[in-house]
């Protein structure tokens, strides 16, 4: 995201991308650059293989959005699912956006102005990788931050069918997207939002710096998946332990129950938090980014609510 205010603000993951080549190996298991055509572009992604994956035993596989700017390869730095994944058995991905930007349904990223179908591009990839690999059908998952994470809540809205489960971070609904979404099942969604987020607002409105498209609210946009999932109760709300006194953040976590069978939606609020992935690397300053929280760690939480969250209604 350049900005004069930010010049080195490319992404959330424009750092990240400097330190690839040496994160991208950090857990053991096979790592592979791949490639394919869809809607007439040649399409990068990366490949993790978990020690344990072999032939005719079919795994789940997640899907790990990059921030705009930034690349698939500097994901695991962020998010260390390479290391989860070894150690539970799954496939994950990290698919590249068109010159490290998704068009997310903001109708604001080149992407989205140049007419690319990332929806295509990321069902044709969960296509080619379910004809190479041992995929199960329902347990494919969506996790991305900010560019990413809008990308994710739309391939909610559009690819329902093919996905399990999603998971947004520091990325409301893309307005645009909020009166044509209509999931074709009831989809379990766990979110991630910082009330201090200096890019993606946590009360909704202008995306920044500058004008980058609209969000709704991150209680808005929780609202709006749970009315989708059938949820009939109002959320229980809990003040989550404070684990790490010292990062200046608290986690409260809003969860929905009484919704469609198997579906479940959970919001987890950075209160004081920034632009970043709970758990994750401090990818940039402060000042420019907020503050990571210490006391959770997002990429265990959602790969939990993955796991506990097969497809269901097909």
């Amino acid at each position: 995201m350049p900005s004069k205010r930010f010049p080195i603000l490319l992404s959330v993951l424009g750092l990240p991308l400097i330190i690839a080549g040496c994160a991208w190996n950090f857990a053991p298991g096979k790592a592979l650059d791949g490639s394919l055509v869809s809607g007439g572009l040649t399409r990068t992604y990366h490949l993790f293989i978990p020690p344990s994956y072999g032939p005719g035993r079919p795994s789940a596989l997640v899907l790990v959005l990059h921030g705009g700017g930034g690349s698939g390869k500097g994901m695991n730095a962020l998010t260390h699912f390479n290391r989860i994944a070894a150690r539970e058995g799954f496939l994950v991905v990290y698919p590249d956006g068109v010159n490290g930007n998704w068009a997310d349904g903001r109708a604001f990223t080149p992407p989205d102005l140049a007419g690319v179908d990332d929806v295509r591009f990321l069902s044709d990839l969960i296509s080619a990788l379910s004809s190479a690999y041992s995929i199960d059908p329902d347990r494919v998952y969506v996790t991305g931050i900010s560019n990413g994470g809008f990308m994710t809540q739309r391939m909610g809205c559009a690819l329902a069918d093919r996905i399990a489960a999603i998971a947004p971070v520091a990325a409301g609904l893309p307005e645009n997207l909020q009166g044509s979404c209509s999931p074709s099942r009831p989809l379990p969604v766990i979110e991630f939002a910082g009330t201090s987020d200096p890019l993606v607002p946590y009360a909704g409105g202008t995306v920044g710096p500058g004008n980058r498209g609209q969000t709704l609210a991150a209680a808005g946009t929780i609202a709006f998946w749970a009315a989708q999932a059938g949820c009939q109760t109002q959320p229980s709300i809990t003040d989550l332990p404070d684990a790490s006194p010292t990062d200046g953040t608290r986690v409260q976590w809003t969860a929905f129950r009484g919704c469609a069978p198997s579906t479940d939606v959970f919001l987890y609020t950075i209160v004081g938090g920034g632009h970043t992935w709970p758990g994750g690397w401090q990818y940039l300053p402060v000042a420019l980014v907020g503050r990571t929280s210490r006391d959770i760690d997002a990429s265990e939480l959602i790969w939990a609510f993955f796991k506990a969250h097969p497809r269901q209604n097909r």
